[in-house]
């Protein structure tokens, strides 16, 4: 038990580093607008492994982020919101990890869709809603032209949320049909009884 809750986190510390790593592919116009790749393998190792080590993973990336000196600085506040808060909730993806391992165990390509699309746009929901309270509350003073630090914030962090969930959706849907195994950890507790062996021998 020791030795395969290790792997999880192994595993989880993998992934943040990961996501971090393309956290610097240069997919940014300004400021403000950035598709963040990061998100395409975090929130695979959220339906991969679930809830709780989703959250330490993502709290983990959002932790690297000082590490390597890619942090934008106005006040402690600001800081932890958009490094700390923001990423940890990239997690609640994995409340649907159950979900998206059953349908793709099914071979139910309509639900692991569903499910996959769903689960994607609720983690990144949760994540860029804490960017667009820190856009209206910290970086107001930057929109343009006057414009409301409400309208600025929701634009700016809309499009990128949504920007970044088409392109983990897209990505993740093809790994679904190409490699559905990357889902279905053999040590899984969500593998159906009598399916493991058939569903892992047949990928």
């Amino acid at each position: 038990m020791l030795s395969k809750n290790l792997g999880v986190w192994i595993e989880g510390t993998i992934i943040a580093a990961l996501a971090m790593a393309l956290s610097f592919i240069p997919i940014d116009i300004g400021s403000s607008f950035s598709i963040s790749l990061g998100m395409i393998p975090m929130t695979l190792y959220c339906f991969r492994r679930g809830f709780v080590p989703g959250i330490v993973a993502s709290f983990l990336w959002g932790v690297l982020h000082f590490v390597v000196g890619k942090v934008y600085f106005l006040s402690v506040p600001q800081v932890l919101i958009e490094y700390l808060f923001a990423f940890l909730f990239i997690g609640f993806a994995g409340l649907f990890a159950k979900n998206v391992q059953l349908a793709i165990q099914n071979n139910s390509r309509k639900d692991w869709m569903k499910w996959i699309i769903i689960g994607t746009l609720v983690g990144t929901v949760a994540r860029y809603f804490w960017h667009f309270v820190a856009g209206v509350v910290f970086w107001g003073e930057f929109a343009f032209g006057g414009m409301s630090p409400v309208v600025f914030s929701l634009v700016m962090n809309g499009a990128s949320g949504l920007a970044t969930a088409i392109a983990t959706i897209m990505v993740l849907s093809i790994l679904a049909v190409k490699a559905p195994a990357l889902f279905v950890p053999k040590d899984s507790r969500f593998l159906l009884k009598g399916a493991r062996s058939t569903f892992l021998n047949s990928k």
